[in-house]
């Protein structure tokens, strides 16, 4: 191994926390090799050449790339989906596989999350889906309904941002705890669950959400089920109100 490319290796020698972070740092790491080579001239020549310089147009080939094999972005916005449809999945919806549990109470369990932040009691709410613009355009300007508990479909900090205070809960269905929607659900004080996996929930349930549940360690490497915080649908409510 020459020295330039030993270089290039111990520079970056441990991987990415994802396997699409890892795979688009390996496309840009061949590509800059693969320039360095051509060019002939040491490292340190390189680094202070421009017209090796990668362009836009070689991160755009990164990209095409991945889409090429089939694979689609996660949104983190609806915006994202509107103006490039072939670069991004499209969200699955709320699923209803009939084969959901139930709490100690009976009460049919419709979702669990990830706690951003730990409140003192659980929350009673209404779940309503806000996901796109014109939902919030008409909470901004009628008000969001009273014990509104948003149940949105992606970490849309950016979209719900003018009526986030309004509402009672947040259960976001992607993200992180440390994702934008968690950072400012925890400085607005308003419960929430991030990463939310929902099964038989729909527009209208009165939910109880297991706030209570200590927040999830932002540093852990493992996933425990149990940690994860519960979504009830509560009896006598319909999915259709």
């Amino acid at each position: 191994m020459s020295s330039d490319a030993h270089a290039l290796t111990e520079k970056w020698a441990k991987k990415a926390m994802t396997p699409t972070v890892e795979a688009f740092h390996s496309r840009v790491r061949a590509r800059v090799a693969e320039r360095l080579a051509a060019s002939g001239k040491s490292w340190e020549e390189a680094v202070a050449d421009p017209d090796l310089e990668l362009t836009v147009d070689d991160f755009t080939a990164v990209e095409q790339e991945f889409l090429d094999t089939g694979y689609r972005f996660e949104m983190s916005a609806q915006i994202s989906l509107e103006e490039a449809p072939e670069k991004y999945r499209a969200p699955s919806g709320i699923q209803d596989t009939g084969t959901a549990q139930t709490d100690e109470d009976g009460n049919r369990i419709v979702g669990t999350g990830a706690n951003v932040f730990r409140v003192p009691a659980d929350v009673v709410g209404t779940a309503r889906l806000v996901s796109t613009v014109d939902v919030v355009l008409d909470m901004l300007t009628n008000g969001v309904p009273d014990d509104t508990i948003a149940i949105i479909d992606d970490s849309g900090g950016t979209l719900t941002a003018p009526i986030l205070q309004s509402f009672t809960g947040v259960v976001c269905m992607g993200g992180t705890v440390r994702s934008h929607l968690g950072i400012l659900t925890r400085e607005y004080g308003v419960p929430c669950l991030m990463d939310a996996r929902l099964d038989g929930l729909h527009d209208g349930d009165r939910i109880k959400v297991e706030y209570t549940k200590p927040p999830v360690d932002v540093y852990a490497t493992e996933n425990d089920p149990s940690a994860r915080a519960r979504i009830v649908k509560l009896e006598g409510t319909s999915d259709a109100e």
